[in-house]
């Protein structure tokens, strides 16, 4: 059949991205359909990928074969590591990436991609055929026909760009917003959509900042990024530091009804962990500053990014409260910032898969179901994009869970409870955190990503290699609990003087039992430090987790009378009747669930079964 594929995509944006290429990889031919080629992997916000929570996706993204990572390395600025004063659980790897030479090498990976096919085109509906996809069809009229579709449109449903009273159609600065597919996912879903925003700083030219009156941030000293192998890390492009101060405060409040988030023009939520500057200062009217960094948006280092003062007010009062930070006396803004409220779908209509529960075949991935940040979004259209490859070949589907995957905690938030603001990732979301660390992440997920065929046989045989080495030294130091080596990789702080004590010692070791060992990598090290230093609580968590286990699988009965259930709070009984949990997993994880209110109603469920 002529213009038949097996998955279309929607969207090119990092949801899309991961998606193609994950679908691709798979064997099926694939058509990702985006209004410019060009935007492919567009960064119109912050230009960075990963932090706390967030650098966790990224990791497990690259365990799983995605692109992002392999993109991160090839065109970041600057990398750090955040929450390094705590332990590795907690910390969060994050890069400065060259926005624009990530946009051209995402664009280049995909157009040379095998079973891939681009086509530079708006989506104007979907085609669906007794409850079951069957393709789409673009403005100027042409049906393209697919098994499977996974919309992954970003901000363009309906987006509505905001920049002080004026209002304008848009998905984002200078792109036509999607209005024709919004109004066929409506029909299709058979509701409305709901409505977010979002929003972004200006941008101002760099030779228009004095930066000898701003702090400098320091070089961090880093033995790995996101992929696999150790690489060569040196930073390119430092960022730097200032802040907001009394007089900034004083010209935003000053003009707060010029503002769309004051003026009612906003109808979307905005996320609560990034809020705009105006917002801030309404907020905490107590603080007198809030930080701003400076970031670069590329390595020709013509204009930068100001995180932290994302607004939707008017250009010449961006251009005043700018003026007024240190540093930015004499700024000269090339892009004002801009806020963009946009639809989505409320993810509760999406299996665990990110398929949709009416309609077989189709997908939704990334911002488009409430999400806010890139990394989420990529981590949504890996899943995606496999999962319809799964659904083409006939297969089982691909699900992670809560207690292996950051992924798994993220896509059981959205599908179980929805989203009321923009859901952002911490590692807080996290119960088993300390079991989801980054140093661990090959060791959980590659070998699904070998099962699924998502990674070369190199690749895992040079895990499994290593994988044998930290399990052994692992073993090896749990036997000597009181010698030196015991203690050197107990050490609170693993400083690179311990790394290479701890790694003298462990070859020594080695060689004593006969175990060769070819090489010993910093993140195994830092694998064989953790689960070392945190070996008490790892078997804690690894219990709960098999207890848990337990009974997380135990299914409601689908006419189960919460409102009846005796002993039951009010409270707690309404909230399950609004999100009418489907197993004892995903009621655990309604706010406000205690661990008796769990106990009450598996007893419940026990008697409703033996009647």
């Amino acid at each position: 059949m002529k213009n038949k594929f097996d998955i279309i995509i929607i969207g090119g944006g990092h949801a899309g991205i991961e998606a193609a290429h994950i679908a691709a990889n798979m064997g099926h031919a694939t058509a990702l359909i985006t209004q410019k080629k060009s935007t492919i992997g567009s960064m119109p916000c912050n230009p960075s990928i990963g932090g706390l929570g967030k650098g966790h996706i990224v990791y497990e993204v690259s365990a799983l074969g995605g692109l992002m990572p392999e993109l991160c390395n090839n065109t970041y600025l600057s990398a750090r590591m955040l929450n390094t004063s705590k332990g590795p659980a907690v910390q969060g790897l994050r890069l400065q990436i060259d926005k624009y030479a990530y946009q051209k090498k995402a664009e280049s990976t995909l157009s040379n991609l095998e079973n891939l096919t681009i086509i530079e085109e708006t989506v104007a509906g979907l085609l669906i055929e007794n409850s079951q996809v069957t393709g789409i069809k673009t403005l100027d009229g042409t049906i393209w026909h697919a098994q499977a579709v996974i919309v992954t449109t970003g901000t363009f449903l309906r987006g509505t760009i905001h920049v002080g009273l004026v209002k304008t159609d848009g998905g984002r600065n200078d792109e036509a917003a999607s209005n024709d597919l919004s109004r066929s996912l409506t029909e299709v879903l058979g509701g409305q959509l709901g409505r977010l925003k979002t929003g972004t700083p200006p941008r101002l030219l760099t030779s228009s900042i004095d930066f000898s009156k701003i702090e400098q941030q320091t070089a961090m000293q880093l033995d790995n990024l996101y992929s696999y192998e150790t690489t060569e890390i040196s930073e390119k492009v430092p960022c730097y530091i200032t802040t907001t101060n009394e007089t900034t405060h004083d010209i935003i409040k000053d003009n707060f009804e010029k503002s769309a988030m004051y003026n009612d023009s906003l109808q979307g939520i905005g996320p609560r962990y990034c809020p705009s500057i105006e917002d801030k200062v309404g907020r905490f009217p107590s603080r007198n500053s809030h930080h701003v960094f400076v970031e670069p948006e590329g390595g020709d280092l013509s204009e930068v990014y100001p995180a932290g003062l994302s607004t939707s007010l008017p250009l010449e009062i961006q251009e005043k409260y700018i003026r007024s930070i240190q540093g930015f006396e004499n700024a000269i803004i090339s892009q004002p910032g801009y806020a963009v409220e946009y639809d989505f779908i409320q993810p509760t209509q999406l299996k665990a898969t990110l398929e949709t529960k009416k309609i077989k075949g189709l997908f939704c991935a990334g911002q488009v179901n409430g999400t806010t940040g890139y990394e989420e979004a990529a981590g949504q259209g890996l899943i995606a994009g496999i999962n319809a490859a799964l659904l083409c070949q006939k297969k089982d589907p691909f699900i992670l869970s809560r207690t292996e995957s950051y992924i798994g905690v993220m896509i059981d938030d959205l599908v179980t409870l929805g989203v009321d603001e923009p859901y952002r990732m911490f590692t807080s979301r996290a119960e088993r955190r300390l079991l989801l660390r980054q140093d661990n992440v090959f060791a959980r997920l590659m070998p699904y990503a070998h099962k699924l065929n998502l990674i070369s046989l190199d690749l895992y045989k040079r895990f499994q290699a290593d994988q044998k080495i930290v399990e052994k030294s692992v073993e090896l130091i749990k036997k000597n609990r009181l010698n030196t080596l015991f203690k050197t990789f107990n050490s609170i702080d693993f400083t690179e003087v311990i790394k290479q004590e701890c790694k003298k010692l462990i070859l020594e070791k080695l060689t004593e039992k006969n175990i060769s060992c070819d090489r010993l990598t910093p993140r195994m090290l830092l694998s064989i430090h953790a689960e070392i230093r945190y070996d008490g609580y790892i078997q804690k968590e690894q219990k709960e987790v098999a207890k848990a286990l337990k009974y997380q699988s135990l299914v409601i009965p689908p006419n189960f009378q919460f409102l009846s259930m005796p002993g039951l709070r009010v409270e707690l009984q309404e909230k399950l009747e609004r999100f009418r949990p489907t197993t004892i997993a995903q009621a655990e994880l309604i706010p406000g669930m205690t661990p008796a209110a769990i106990s009450l109603l598996i007893f419940n469920i026990n008697i409703v079964q033996t009647k």
